[in-house]
């Protein structure tokens, strides 16, 4: 399966360290040349011996032991290796690698590598979900990085929960689906994607105006994960502090209007139509040219609805996979069921931004995604571009034939 791919495996400090042996075992009974970087603390746990019998090759953990005089060690596996996969990362290792931080022989080399780095977390339930870890783990999703979630079970520190470092046997699997997928069309290649996200202004005068709470986090998450999956993808932005996803187009805009355009000049001939964005429902009825001076009383301010963008797109739709997003604050799935049907769509994604691992602003979502089929499927809370993933893989699961080939 993996015949000739250089695999470096770095090992951090954890009681999953024993999985890391196992891991070694079986990437190279798959074909895979496998090197190990060990940090101090990973070998506390297993000493380097193990993993030098079973890769057959040396083992590294000191930045400046040179094994080899006519190279340096750090930069040779950098360039060495096919796939970097970091298993098990303790949070302290994620805390350094999402900061540049280098002051081992793991974290050095992962600055100096150009491959794809996977990282498979393994850690207490609790410091996984901590907010810190969680926002490490967002900022390498952004940065390029691949997670392999932990799975749920009794841990070693006796808690039950998310924390456990995924069985070697299934990250044998993802690595060798990975390589074979290099093979393969991507799942959304040839097909365009059109995107909105962030929240829109709507101007009162020159220095006001009506908007919301949005930060485009998520919409901003789905255009680089459809971009991942092979998408032509066109991002509809309001106005956010994000950098532009790698691989798409954005459209800056302003006011739901101008959204609106934007949307309509791609709808045409896009396969899915992505609505994260939370659009303004009214705008000031008249705009004021000169900035209103503040009074002594009370001011009304006269607002009219916008034009209502997913209603518009579900009324004109001719083949497009339309969805949308809904964030509530109570009977959140009731609303979104009913936004389901009365927008003609074909997903809808419901969150409750009442809810602490979610929301506007937030790192992490919490959604179920409801289909005009009657599926409801729900996803727990995790960083968002990690949801983004995993909300158009099963969209596809679920669509056997995608839009235009229907």
């Amino acid at each position: 399966m993996l015949l000739n791919k250089n695999i470096l495996l770095c090992v951090t400090g954890g009681i999953a360290v024993y999985k890391a042996v196992a891991l070694v075992s079986k990437l190279t009974q798959a074909g895979a040349q496998v090197k190990v970087i060990m940090t101090e603390s990973a070998m506390k746990f297993v000493t380097p011996l193990s993993f030098q019998v079973l890769s057959r090759n040396d083992v590294y953990y000191d930045t400046f032991d040179e094994k080899d005089s006519r190279v340096i060690a750090h930069i040779d596996l950098a360039d060495w290796a096919d796939l970097v996969v970091v298993a098990p990362a303790t949070a302290n290792a994620i805390g350094k690698i999402a900061n540049g931080i280098a002051d081992d022989m793991v974290t050095t080399t992962l600055l100096a590598t150009t491959a794809d780095v996977w990282i498979a977390p393994a850690m207490n339930v609790h410091m996984y979900e901590n907010k810190a870890v969680m926002r490490n783990i967002e900022t390498l999703h952004q940065d390029g990085y691949r997670f392999i979630e932990p799975s749920e079970g009794f841990l070693a520190c006796g808690y039950v929960g998310k924390g456990r470092l995924e069985e070697p046997e299934k990250i044998v699997s993802l690595i060798s689906e990975h390589f074979n997928s290099r093979k393969k069309p991507l799942p959304l290649q040839g097909k365009k994607v059109v995107i909105t996200a962030g929240p829109t202004r709507e101007r009162i005068d020159p220095v006001r105006y009506v908007s919301n709470f949005s930060s485009g986090k998520m919409g901003y998450a789905m255009a680089e994960a459809a971009a991942a999956l092979g998408a032509e993808t066109i991002l509809v932005s309001g106005p956010v502090c994000l950098a532009k996803p790698q691989g798409v187009k954005v459209l800056d805009v302003e006011s739901a209007q101008e959204m609106l355009e934007a949307v309509l000049s791609h709808y045409g001939d896009a396969d899915i139509v992505i609505k994260s964005a939370a659009v303004a429902d009214y705008r000031p009825a008249v705009v004021q040219q000169q900035k209103m001076k503040k009074k002594d009383q009370q001011m009304a301010l006269e607002l009219e609805k916008t034009t209502d963008i997913l209603k518009t797109l579900g009324e004109r739709k001719e083949g497009q996979l339309l969805v949308g997003f809904a964030a509530e604050t109570v009977d959140a799935i009731a609303y979104g069921q009913s936004k389901l049907e009365k927008k003609n769509l074909d997903y809808i994604i419901v969150n409750d931004v009442t809810d602490p691992g979610g929301g506007f602003g937030s790192d992490t979502n919490v959604v179920t995604l409801l289909s005009k089929n009657g599926t409801h499927k729900p996803f727990e809370a995790m960083a968002k571009p990690m949801l983004a993933k995993k909300l158009l893989e099963s969209i596809m699961e679920e669509e056997e034939v995608m839009p235009h080939d229907r």
